[in-house]
């Protein structure tokens, strides 16, 4: 699955680059005005360039596994990271870089900006099977606040971090349940709007077309917004995992005060965005003499 902001930062804790929980002790706004004052400057140039050229990478700052196949930009990450190393060698670290990609991109797709705290460093255990941390695209919500509980995270961070499925895309293969053979009588997910299931199947056909991408927020998937959350109300959600978000009271509750249904409490998306991000980036956090600063991204010291 391609283009879930919400994992930019959960990645880094599943795939050792952030895991030992300190909740962000010794992280601050501006770390390295002192060490490498261009660090936060050369991210983002360095995503803007790389957005630029394919607009489509700017969900993709996220590393591959099995949840994530087909995820591309993380290239971006390493080239910033190459940048970095020449213009302040050792001093900045994958999980800044991660955190500050995750920021830019989201901005550059018409998304509000947020303080990130930075000052971490890297982890130096990595292991495979903390992939199934990941939300999968056919978990239940209850499976999905669970991974979610166990990082701290609540229902609201959860209906909130989802919705970075704004933009961006996700292939065939992990929807494709849904379009037929769902039920016991061979139907579709009776969950997708009836319409929209015509337009899924002939996008996606029952004996080809896997890898075929689909966009995350039909209509809107290069523009961050709440519309994510205006197509599950009516049946247009892709995943599973996203459309069970408006089938289950507990989360349904969140997703219509994004779309300030009246007589609730509204919510404003992408300021809340920014406060879950700022929330999950500070879990598992090294600090200090923990852990190392890679010298690339994809690999130890």
């Amino acid at each position: 699955m391609e283009c879930t902001l919400l994992k930019v930062v959960f990645i880094l804790l599943v795939l050792g680059i952030l895991n030992t929980l300190v909740h962000g002790q010794g992280t601050r706004v501006g770390f390295y005005s002192s060490t490498c004052s261009q660090a936060e400057s050369i991210v983002k140039s360095t995503v803007t360039s790389h957005v630029n050229s394919d607009s489509s990478l700017a969900p993709g700052t996220e590393k591959t596994a099995f949840p994530n196949l087909g995820l591309r930009g993380f290239e971006v990450i390493e080239d910033a990271k190459t940048k970095l190393e020449a213009a302040c060698p050792g001093v900045v670290s994958c999980a800044d870089i991660l955190s500050l990609a995750a920021r830019d991109s989201v901005v550059l797709s018409g998304g509000l900006s947020w303080q990130v705290l930075t000052g971490r460093r890297d982890g130096r255990v990595s292991q495979a099977s903390d992939v199934n941390n990941l939300p999968a695209p056919s978990d239940s919500v209850d499976v999905q606040k669970q991974k979610f509980a166990a990082k701290g995270l609540n229902t609201q961070d959860l209906v909130t971090l989802v919705g970075g499925h704004t933009i961006g895309t996700t292939a065939c293969q992990f929807f494709s349940n849904r379009l037929r053979n769902f039920t016991t009588n061979g139907a579709a997910d009776p969950s997708i709007d009836p319409s929209f299931l015509s337009q899924l199947q002939t996008l996606c056909p029952q004996n080809s077309g896997a890898t075929n991408r689909i966009a995350l927020d039909t209509g809107s998937q290069n523009k961050f917004d709440n519309s994510y959350y205006a197509n599950l109300r009516n049946g247009r959600g892709i995943l599973q995992s996203d459309q069970a978000l408006w089938n289950d009271a507990s989360t349904k509750t969140f997703v219509q005060r994004y779309l300030g249904l009246r007589g609730l409490l509204g919510l404003t998306f992408n300021v809340e965005f920014g406060n879950s991000m700022v929330k999950m980036s500070n879990i598992g956090v090294k600090t200090g003499v923990d852990g190392e600063i890679r010298k690339i991204c994809s690999a130890f010291n």
